[in-house]
């Protein structure tokens, strides 16, 4: 009986050592996951910061590519301009006309760039591709004109 006695009293400790830590665990987990929820909070938000940071570098660096590339155009149209200076008059009238143009679709597309506002994250992409798409055409038509191509 004895033997019995004691074995269920060391049974019933390890239980309540059992029970005691378990609730401790418990807590400790809650803590632990809260901890964990507040530490993915914090990453999510320097991520965030990091991608508009990123987002607004990558703004201004395309921009400033496509300021040159407008300067280079208004060097190419000026050159283009003091070649046709010897042409004949109803050619010379023709080439200045289209020049004109040109240097319109110079300036427009120099205005649209600085206009463009990044506040609208979603607008930035078709933005680039249609301004990259315009930039390609002018260029083509400047490259084209300096040929002599046009008529």
């Amino acid at each position: 009986m004895k033997k019995t006695m004691f074995a269920l009293a060391i049974a019933i400790c390890m239980m309540g050592a059992v029970l005691s830590g378990g609730c401790q665990s418990s807590a400790k987990k809650v803590e632990n996951a809260q901890d964990n929820v507040q530490d993915a909070k914090n990453n999510l938000t320097d991520a965030n910061q990091a991608l508009v940071k990123a987002r607004k570098d990558s703004i201004q660096q395309f921009k400033d590519e496509s300021e040159k590339t407008i300067s280079q155009y208004n060097k190419n149209l000026a050159e283009l301009r003091a070649k046709i200076v010897n042409e004949k008059k109803d050619t010379k009238a023709k080439y200045e006309k289209r020049l004109g143009e040109l240097e319109q679709k110079n300036l427009e597309m120099k205005n649209k760039l600085s206009n463009f506002k990044d506040q609208e994250n979603n607008k930035w992409q078709s933005f680039k591709n249609e301004f990259d798409h315009d930039m390609n055409e002018l260029g083509t038509a400047i490259k084209d004109f300096g040929k002599k191509n046009t008529k």
